[in-house]
């Protein structure tokens, strides 16, 4: 029972939480491959709250919908998390960074009222706690969503609040798709990036990201700075680096990696 452990025991389970994380990002979760490594992390974060059902879930820009990585919800609910659940009036609230976990608790009736994520899939299922948890990038980007419910009010009270809201950057790593390519191998010192994703340059990243647009190499060039010459450069380079036919592909791929243009 969750009310029987102790501050220390949350912590203890946080922490296999981040090791969870970090060998999913790390690409050390062995034959299970990626859906067995975001398994391991909803294992471990059983520790720090105990949970009827729970999903991790990443967010895909180019489909412009949610896809599981792990859960345990049921076929009706995980469908709704993944197709409708970015539709529903509850999600323009949590996709506020500032606005950090929502607990089922914390929520207005009224909001609760207009959700038939709640209305129509978790109420069937018993639901009465819980949280949903927007997950970002260091950069900003939205990378997916943690959703985890009980079957009985829960108390957000004390150290399990709090604690989830640290393990949110961890839990963001594992669903973003930039994280692996970004991550230096396992025993870096302090496991910080050492390259951009498929090596790319920062210059090189931001002309990736312009291709998403349309955009021409003098249209980049002039939004850039750079010469449009510069552009084509930097245009053949991605390509190579990338190993992709066409700048059509080079934009897919900046999309499935959430890279957006400049405002």
């Amino acid at each position: 029972m969750q009310e029987e452990r102790t501050a220390t025991d949350i912590l203890d389970a946080a922490l296999r939480v981040r090791e969870a994380a970090r060998s999913a990002v790390h690409g050390e979760a062995g034959a299970a491959g990626e859906a067995g490594a975001a398994d391991s992390v909803l294992a471990a974060l059983s520790g720090v709250m105990a949970y009827d059902h729970a999903s991790l879930a990443r967010w895909d820009p180019l489909l412009r919908r949610h896809a599981t990585l792990a859960g345990s919800y049921p076929y009706d609910a995980t469908a709704y998390i993944e197709t409708g659940l970015h539709h529903d009036p509850m999600f323009s609230v949590l996709r506020e960074p500032s606005q950090g976990g929502l607990w089922l608790g914390d929520v207005p009736h009224r909001l609760l009222a207009s959700s038939p994520g709640f209305q129509e899939v978790l109420r069937p299922l018993g639901v009465e706690g819980g949280v949903a948890q927007c997950l970002f990038a260091p950069d900003g980007r939205y990378v997916g969503m943690l959703n985890v419910s009980t079957c009985r009010p829960q108390d957000a009270g004390g150290p399990v609040r709090a604690v989830l809201a640290l393990l949110t950057e961890a839990l963001a790593m594992v669903t973003d798709p930039c994280a692996r390519a970004v991550t230096g191998p396992p025993g870096t010192p302090g496991g910080a990036p050492d390259r951009a994703p498929g090596g790319l340059s920062p210059r090189e990243l931001q002309v990736l990201a312009e291709l998403t647009g349309g955009r021409t190499n003098r249209e980049i060039a002039g939004r850039l700075h750079i010469a449009p010459r510069t552009v084509a450069t930097h245009v053949e380079h991605i390509l190579t680096k990338l190993d992709l036919p066409n700048r059509a592909a080079a934009a897919a791929r900046a999309a499935a990696w959430g890279l957006e243009p400049a405002p």
